[in-house]
């Protein structure tokens, strides 16, 4: 759940890199990260399935290969809820800094474009800095969330 208050200025894409929404992306390179960051990969067919049934996805990637270093997919009912998934970045010291730009940015289209939703976000323990300086707060009120793996 996001807090209303967090007033956190977006943080610069670093020089050389280029953060897209719905561009084409290589279902082997989301995999790839996945795998790299110990998340569960998807098999290709039902990932591009989420990809096109999800509201937006963001990429981050370096210009001059074409790496990918960091990525989320957002869903909504468009109502209530929008839910943050597959949140990765390229491990290594930059790791954090590749999470609050995706993350930042995520939250920035969510507000314009779904207002009143509340958002969540199932991420792994690396992002926990990073969604907390957006604003995330872990469990509010104890409430706990469930998933659905497919």
């Amino acid at each position: 759940m996001l807090g209303l208050n967090s007033g956190n200025k977006f943080p610069q894409v670093p020089e050389g890199f280029v953060l897209l929404r719905n561009e084409s992306v290589s279902i082997r390179k989301v995999n790839r990260l996945l795998s790299r960051c110990n998340q569960d990969t998807h098999q290709p067919k039902k990932l591009e399935l989420a990809l096109s049934s999800s509201d937006f996805y963001l990429t981050l990637l370096q210009k001059i290969n074409e790496n990918l270093v960091g990525f989320v997919r957002v869903t909504s009912d468009k109502g209530l809820n929008a839910n943050l998934c597959d949140l990765v970045a390229e491990p290594g010291d930059k790791q954090e800094e590749y999470i609050s730009i995706v993350v930042f940015k995520a939250i920035e289209i969510i507000r314009r474009e779904l207002p009143g939703c509340s958002i969540s976000v199932a991420a792994p323990l690396i992002s926990l800095k990073a969604l907390k300086t957006n604003g995330f707060l872990l469990d509010p009120n104890g409430i706990k969330t469930m998933g659905f793996r497919f």
